[in-house]
């Protein structure tokens, strides 16, 4: 979608949005009764959404401080960033560094309010508006120029997003993954994962209700396989492309995930 199309700034609580219904599932409060009533009706088909969602972000969390902390990552370019939580990305970075670097990238204008109003006194970090297909706008943004130098490695984040891009040669995953990582030079990352099953129901229900509840604002679920695909001529470090809360956990009594009609696939690439 490399097209510069203009997205809207309104907010509108009565359509559910993936970033609020993330934000509610992490127990924020930036979310609204649609959001809230959308994750009732996915827990009653997939129920350990929650428990995913908690993994996911402890993932991202760890997947941050190991990449600042033994790799040197002091740039950090975070697509479909969603609402800011606890413990974000720049808060992970800069304890590693507090010069560290961070723009986050999302299409949803609730977290550009939100993230400028909590980012407004750190020179180090932005919050763009801007569609994560759209590479060009995204790397050329004042913003990314400021504060991110290409010419240094970057890791470039998509966090338990790419299930919200729809299949496409141009503008799916596999052409946004590809596309970013050419810009990139080596030694820079990528991390990518989403939501994926190896069951079709679970697929097929999960994608449909997502896909109506949003307005047409989701890909969908997909498989292993797939994501596997967007790694192809990365070095992945260990333990390789995962269900993400096995990804270098903090202890052996750390959460894992329960259940598995999905799960969050995925892990880290670093570019040669």
């Amino acid at each position: 979608m490399e097209t510069g199309k203009k997205l809207s700034t309104q907010i509108d609580a009565s359509v559910p949005t993936a970033a609020r219904m993330y934000d509610h599932y992490l127990g924020g409060r930036d979310n609204y009764a649609a959001d809230r009533a959308a994750c009732e009706e996915l827990d009653k088909v997939v129920p350990s959404t929650r428990r995913l969602a908690v993994n996911n972000r402890r993932f991202l969390q760890r997947v941050v401080k190991t990449l600042a902390a033994e790799h040197g990552i002091r740039q950090f370019l975070d697509h479909g960033s969603g609402l800011p939580t606890q413990d974000n990305v720049h808060q992970v970075a800069q304890r590693i560094d507090p010069a560290t670097h961070v723009v986050y990238v999302d299409n949803d204008p609730m977290v550009l309010v939100h993230g400028r109003a909590l980012l407004e006194q750190d020179e180090r970090t932005a919050v763009i508006h801007a569609d994560m297909r759209e590479t060009d706008a995204i790397f050329s943004h004042p913003e990314t120029e400021r504060l991110i130098d290409f010419s240094r490695p970057v890791a470039v984040l998509f966090n338990s997003v790419m299930h919200c891009i729809p299949d496409s040669e141009t503008d799916g995953p596999l052409a946004v993954a590809r596309r970013v990582a050419e810009r990139l030079v080596p030694g820079s990352f990528m991390v990518m994962c989403q939501l994926v099953s190896e069951d079709p129901e679970v697929r097929e229900f999960v994608t449909n209700f997502m896909d109506q509840a949003t307005q047409g604002h989701w890909g969908r679920v997909r498989e292993e396989k797939d994501v596997a695909e967007w790694f192809e001529g990365l070095d992945v470090l260990d333990p390789g492309l995962v269900e993400v809360s096995t990804w270098r956990p903090d202890s052996e009594v750390a959460p894992r995930q329960l259940t598995h009609e999905w799960i969050e696939f995925g892990g880290v690439g670093r570019i040669r």
